[in-house]
């Protein structure tokens, strides 16, 4: 049996809050996944997640969620915010959190050629 959604008043679209589309964005990019199955289960259009993806990632700060797993040195905290990237090999990048991100992003892709 088909579900039927009844929308009233003077509004004709149904409101998605942010947890509901950032379930979907996730759930439609996730490994192995489909966007348009994923667009089709929440009776949506594939293009309505792509807008939403590009939104969230609009707002996004510029950082990435990163893992944090033990190494084989410690390092001392840092007097100031950054982020490590450690490349294939022995490069390895502290970058602050007062560089530009222009530059860091032409260190890290400087460094990725490597």
């Amino acid at each position: 049996m088909a579900r039927v959604e009844v929308i009233s008043g003077p509004e004709r679209r149904r409101a998605w809050s942010e947890e509901q589309k950032r379930a979907l964005v996730a759930e439609a990019f996730a490994p192995g996944a489909i966007v348009a199955e994923v667009a089709r289960r929440a009776d949506i259009q594939p293009g309505q997640i792509y807008r939403w993806r590009r939104e969230l990632c609009d707002g996004a700060s510029g950082f990435a969620a990163v893992i944090v797993a033990p190494g084989d040195s410690v390092a001392a905290p840092a007097a100031s915010p950054a982020i490590e990237v450690e490349f294939v090999g022995e490069a390895r990048v502290r970058i602050p959190a007062s560089i530009p991100p222009a530059l860091a992003a032409a260190v890290v892709k400087a460094l990725g050629k490597r």
